[in-house]
């Protein structure tokens, strides 16, 4: 970046900071991951000059030649993993996917059924603050008091009560496998469309850990980031009946120019999941998540749903005098990220909240295994215990950067 920094310092050196932050501490956001080099190469690419409105071979714009192909090459390679007939690679995130699905299906005022955010949902699912929720009648499903599973017998009682014209399956913070067989069979006895948000699980869905969607719903939706390692983007997948349709809510119906060099990246990455050692890479993920729970659990803290299937889990503080958000702050400053989180039936806000969300791809995307996350478990449990204690705090982030140097990311692409 040696011309960055040249014409602008501040910037290249906000860039250099963030890159030392990721290297250095223990990232464990469940929604978040490091991109190999390749990823980057094409996302920074020139590739970023191009207006290509419209798709390939039906361009608004000339000179898409090379672009056009780069597209088709995303998309037969997104048909290929997920066993799809129609992807669209164009959608900027998985909320503008989820967005175009819902335009394209729905007229305003329909009602939507989605897994409460309380409970493990996405704001895209319905939540009041969302478009979802404003331009929508909402109702939403919840997971069962005694299990913290989906209860679909519940979900069936609610579709049969409601009469949605779509629901959606699929969570943000959500543990367990999804029956989505069991979501169609519902849907298909209301009469409605069956939307199916893989953006957490994706790369579980490839690799075949997870039941694939794409066998039953009308709609998949998801991101190429998360546990799919890609550029942060959204993917459609869907039946040919249905392409015309999300094309064109797609663009121009909430999109204009796609992002040509996030498409060539998303294609990347969608290459990379084709190759034997992804699948290694989502069974270590699921391998950590589990171990580093079930450390948890070992030291007194309670695991909500009891325990994981996926890439992530909630830990519930609500019986050690600690909120969320404090715990999320204390283990910042010492050098371990996660997010606060709402836990089934919580008695706080979203703000606030009684537990916290821990994912493990990012970690495992740098080679730690089960040994790691027994260190990684200790000191959560030390800053946890004693949020307070700045040399406590300053002793666990030593611990974090020492760890990270054992496994080095960018240090090899970017000469820390």
């Amino acid at each position: 970046m040696e011309r960055l920094k040249a014409v602008d310092r501040e910037i290249h050196d906000l860039i250099r900071q963030e890159i030392e932050r990721e290297e250095y501490s223990l990232i464990l956001i469940a929604s978040e991951n490091y991109v190999d080099q390749e990823v980057l190469e094409a996302q920074g690419s020139i590739l970023t000059n191009k207006y290509a409105e419209g798709y390939p071979e039906r361009r608004f714009y000339s000179g898409c030649r090379y672009i056009d192909e780069i597209e088709r090459i995303a998309i037969e390679r997104a048909c290929t993993l997920f066993g799809a007939e129609h992807a669209n690679v164009q959608a900027h995130s998985g909320s503008s996917a989820n967005m175009a699905v819902l335009y394209a299906v729905l007229e305003r005022g329909d009602k939507i059924l989605g897994m409460s955010l309380a409970h493990g949902g996405h704001l895209t699912h319905g939540a009041p603050a969302n478009f979802s929720g404003k331009f929508f009648q909402t109702a939403f499903y919840n997971v069962s008091r005694e299990t913290e599973h989906i209860d679909y017998d519940e979900v069936r009682r609610i579709a049969l009560r409601e009469r949605p014209k779509l629901i959606i399956a699929g969570a943000s913070a959500y543990s367990r496998i999804i029956d989505f067989a069991q979501f169609r069979r519902i849907a298909d006895e209301v009469g409605a469309y069956l939307l199916v948000d893989m953006a957490h699980i994706a790369g579980a869905v490839a690799t075949g850990l997870h039941p694939n969607p794409t066998e039953t719903a009308h709609f998949v939706t998801g991101t190429t980031h998360k546990t799919l390692r890609g550029p942060r983007g959204g993917l459609i997948l869907c039946r040919k009946e249905f392409e015309r349709a999300i094309d064109a809510m797609v663009f121009p119906g909430i999109q204009g120019g796609p992002l040509m060099h996030v498409i060539a990246a998303k294609a990347v990455a969608l290459k990379n999941a084709m190759a034997p050692e992804f699948k290694q890479y989502q069974e270590q993920i699921i391998r950590n998540a589990r171990y580093l729970a079930e450390a948890m659990e070992k030291r007194g803290y309670r695991i909500v749903a009891g325990g994981t299937d996926t890439h992530l889990f909630l830990l519930d503080l609500s019986d050690k005098g600690l909120t969320g958000a404090q715990a999320q702050t204390a283990l910042e400053k010492s050098g371990v990220m996660l997010n606060r989180n709402l836990i089934p039936f919580d008695t706080r806000g979203p703000n606030v909240a009684s537990g916290i969300r821990i994912g493990t791809p990012a970690v495992t995307t740098r080679g730690m295994k089960e040994p790691e996350m027994e260190q990684i478990a200790h000191m959560i449990d030390s800053v946890l215990r004693d949020p307070r204690d700045e040399r406590l705090s300053e002793r666990v982030r030593s611990s974090v950067r020492e760890l990270c140097g054992k496994f080095p990311f960018y240090a090899r692409i970017f000469s820390l």
